[in-house]
């Protein structure tokens, strides 16, 4: 059975959907205010390995995810580049999904963007205003925490901290992982001189970040999600928002499982542009990396550590690839067109696969034993019917990695 930790308890449980027919699962996307880099899509890949993994164990999934195109951060880089907000995240999401294609990422069922999602927010804030958990305050809206009861349970928030002295933070996100403990920023009115806004019900303004997701989940999902994802800077701050917007205004809980990929650091530190030591993928395919070297690099650890780019690491994922595609190519060159599917090899091949994946998707461990499984067949020894049988299992298990044929 498949067990998941959940960041929600922080435990490891086990996976059980919160609707038989199908896994809806709901995933932070990209906020499109600048290009995304390899730590960015490192919590991707890690989500479409979850979401073919449920469906190589059978699962029907459905999934979201959504564009953050209008924040604060969009309008002061548009200002800056001397360009419109739209024009902006217009050209970083259609980079965004040419990456996504190229690294072999399932495109989700839905892919919303915020800015077509403003009456939704403005009629959740509507709602969470008539029922007393926010308040208007100079033409903006905040979020009251301490009227939601359970506040900041996903991140085991302690709530004796928290201030008696009413505080407001007003902007869409703050730097750093620490905590504003105060009232956060549901609705920006709109001020003199601002020219991104919109006409809404409750006024002319656009919606903070924090009630963005909300929106667009409310917009397509009408049930408790199986599974909620993101980066594990999302566990500060943002998806204890979320939730607290969300379950005010629904009468069920928003996710049963909330899962956290980790950062991926550079030679030790984190990307930023003023250290210089941001990676994109053309950086890496500039370098002479294959798009399925990138990805294997950024899934051959488990999404719950960190991991750091190097080149000697990058150098060590392409060697490691090398070694198990050698065996599976030779392999599929003994093939018959048709396989038995009575192969003990193909047996122990899926056995490991499952055991190591069904562990909280310990990919790298799935693929050392792949590995060394692999290492003691000898393709030339096979029967036709056999080596069919074993790529057939390979290419069952490639669906999930995307990174063998």
């Amino acid at each position: 059975m498949l067990h998941l930790y959940n960041s929600m308890g922080r435990r490891l449980q086990i996976f059980r959907p919160v609707n038989g027919e199908v896994v809806n699962i709901f995933t932070c996307g990209p906020s499109v205010y600048q290009r995304a880099h390899i730590g960015n899509f490192r919590t991707f890949i890690f989500e479409d390995v979850l979401v073919k993994y449920l469906e190589y164990s059978g699962y029907k999934v459905r999934r979201g995810m959504n564009f953050t195109d209008i924040e604060d951060k969009a309008v002061l880089e548009a200002e800056k580049r001397h360009t419109t907000v739209k024009r902006l995240t217009e050209e970083n999401i259609k980079s965004f999904l040419d990456e996504m294609s190229l690294l072999k990422i399932k495109k989700p069922d839905y892919l919303p963007l915020a800015s077509r999602s403003v009456s939704e927010a403005a009629g959740i804030v509507e709602n969470l205003v008539a029922c007393g958990v926010a308040y208007w305050h100079r033409g903006d809206v905040f979020f009251d925490p301490l009227k939601f009861k359970g506040f900041g349970k996903i991140y085991g928030l302690d709530m004796t901290r928290w201030p008696e002295t009413k505080r407001r933070f007003s902007k869409d996100t703050y730097p750093g992982m620490r905590w504003n403990l105060g009232d956060f920023i549901l609705w920006h009115g709109r001020k003199e001189g601002e020219r991104d806004y919109w006409k809404t019900s409750i006024g002319e303004g656009r919606p903070a970040w924090n009630i963005q997701d909300a929106s667009m989940v409310n917009k397509y999902f009408h049930e408790t999600l199986s599974i909620y994802c993101g980066g594990i800077d999302n566990l500060i701050r943002h998806h204890d928002y979320t939730r607290a917007i969300l379950e005010s205004v629904r009468p069920y809980a928003m996710a049963r499982y909330w899962l956290h990929c980790q950062h991926l650091f550079v030679q030790g530190h984190k990307m930023s542009k003023s250290k210089g030591n941001i990676y994109y993928t053309e950086t890496l395919l500039a370098d002479g990396y294959s798009p399925a070297e990138i990805r294997f690099f950024l899934i051959a650890n488990h999404y719950g550590k960190r991991i750091n780019y190097s080149p000697k690491n990058m150098s060590r994922a392409r060697d490691k690839l090398l070694e198990l595609r050698g065996p599976a190519h030779c392999i599929a060159g003994r093939a018959s067109a048709k396989s038995t599917g009575h192969s003990q090899a193909g047996v122990r091949l899926k056995n490991a696969f499952v055991r190591h994946m069904d562990n909280d998707l310990r990919v790298g461990e799935a693929i050392d034993a792949m590995q060394s499984l692999l290492s003691a067949i000898k393709p030339e020894a096979l029967k036709p019917d056999e080596a069919a049988d074993i790529l057939s299992t390979l290419k069952e298990m490639d669906k999930v990695l995307n990174v063998l044929f």
